[in-house]
């Protein structure tokens, strides 16, 4: 699997444990920042691995500020972007099993590096359910295409 994988300086570490647990796990990983401890917006990440997902260009996004909230609601600001806030197991395999979330988002300041490799790796194992779920992203989809402009 193709992974876009972007952090602010707040989740940068993480980043860098995650990207090796990916690798070693056989997913190719682009890694769009940030690359250093310098003072970064988290949005500016958000944007370019949305827009990576959204446009196929990745098949999944990871995404890591000090709490994942942040980078949850910039990357929800892009259509077609389905991104989930996972700190355990149970809820990320269901924003995928009943959201079809596409990208992962964590927090460097509240996960271990172990527990968010746990989460992550069941994350992106986890299939889409379909049926009765997608009548709900069809309506999300509807918000997004009235909202949109």
């Amino acid at each position: 699997m193709k992974i876009g994988i972007g952090c602010d300086t707040k989740g940068y570490r993480l980043k860098l444990h995650l990207i090796e647990v990916l690798k070693t796990n056989g997913h190719e990983v682009q890694d769009v920042g940030c690359y250093s401890l310098e003072k970064v917006d988290y949005p500016d990440y958000a944007r370019l691995v949305g827009l990576g997902v959204v446009s196929g260009k990745y098949d999944r996004g990871v995404l890591i500020c000090g709490t994942g909230q942040g980078m949850a609601i910039a990357a929800n600001k892009i259509k077609g972007v389905r991104a989930a806030v996972c700190y355990d197991t149970l809820p990320a395999i269901l924003s995928r099993e009943h959201n079809n979330a596409n990208v992962f988002c964590t927090g460097g300041w509240l996960m271990a590096p172990e527990k968010a490799a746990e989460v992550l790796l069941h994350w992106l194992d986890m299939g889409y359910a379909g049926g009765a779920h997608q009548d709900k992203l069809d309506k999300i989809a509807a918000l997004e295409a009235t909202f949109s402009d």
